[in-house]
């Protein structure tokens, strides 16, 4: 064997031990770290600005803002408006719950109260978050208490991902009569909406507030092309194993998405849920950079489907 041969060799060698000892630790560019302040959780990818988990005690319920992209840093969503008070960005509630309102604004309605909101995991390639909350109104029993557990991971350089597993208690008979205000939802960023030229788009292909509005969809994606940084959006997924799957669309094109089953009930009745009955409901969120295609959802969803 030459000098020069194994000197190649050698080299060879090194880097792939090099390379070995980097896949086994977290590259600082995908380090996830979560930090509580207060009442508040924020996250950081890398060195970006993700989200902060925000559940004050002033709020109606706990909620994500901002809902920032791996591509330009800004958020993909929204926090309110003057017509839309009771939009607060990426959000779990529901109106209706025995004569309770635990979705618009008025607290004295209703509120889904953060009891346990705490940090798992940090550090590495996934944040987890772990949640339990009271929903409550001045004097009436609390109809339902929730279990979440978020995790957040960026499977690539152009997604940010969200895991929702929620799982709803009902403390007592619970009845929810037809309301368009129910469960997981997002309000987008008003420059991505349609009005503004974006795009929202189904699992069936179907686009826009005409085509979506109340057709049963596996996802849902909203995206808009920002000038500095090209397209960017967010795509909700619904898990096959979830009651009501899959539920039909609350769409607008100003700006808003939620996977609904309480406004097209399979009876066209009140949702009646049982006393004990436990109601697991899973979702996944991707915020991306590029379009619908581009970010491959529908392959991205294929996978989900099959976890």
């Amino acid at each position: 064997m030459t000098l020069v041969v194994a000197a190649a060799m050698m080299s060879a060698f090194n880097a792939a031990a090099q390379n070995t000892s980097a896949a086994s630790k977290p590259a600082e560019e995908t380090r996830i770290i979560a930090v509580q302040i207060g009442n508040r959780i924020d996250v950081t990818i890398g060195h970006l600005f993700f989200t902060s988990y925000r559940f004050e005690d002033d709020e109606k319920y706990p909620f994500f803002f901002p809902v920032n992209s791996p591509v330009s840093g800004a958020s993909v969503t929204s926090m309110r408006n003057g017509v839309y008070p009771h939009h607060s960005s990426l959000f779990f509630g529901c109106d209706r719950v025995n004569g309770g309102n635990y979705w618009q604004e008025g607290l004295e309605r209703g509120r889904i109260v953060s009891i346990g909101a705490r940090i798992l995991e940090t550090g590495g390639d996934k944040v987890v978050i772990e949640d339990e909350c009271i929903w409550k109104r001045p004097d009436a029993d609390a109809p339902v208490k929730d279990k979440r557990l978020i995790t957040i991971t960026s499977p690539s350089a152009n997604i940010f991902q969200l895991d929702f597993d929620i799982e709803m208690e009902m403390l007592m008979d619970v009845t929810i009569p037809v309301t368009n205000h129910s469960l997981f939802s997002v309000r987008m960023a008003e420059d991505l909406s349609v009005k503004q030229g974006g795009v929202m788009v189904n699992s069936e292909g179907q686009s826009g507030e005409k085509a979506t509005f109340g057709q049963r969809a596996a996802w849902m994606d909203f995206y808009g092309q920002r000038k500095a940084t090209g397209y960017e959006g967010i795509a909700i997924m619904q898990h096959p194993t979830n009651k009501w799957f899959p539920s039909p669309w609350f769409t607008r094109d100003y700006g808003f998405m939620s996977p609904t089953p309480m406004y097209w009930p399979e009876n066209g009745e009140a949702t009646v849920l049982k006393k004990g009955e436990k109601v697991k409901l899973r979702y996944r969120v991707i915020v991306h950079g590029g379009t619908v295609d581009e970010a491959a959802i529908s392959k991205l969803y294929e996978k989900y489907k099959a976890e």
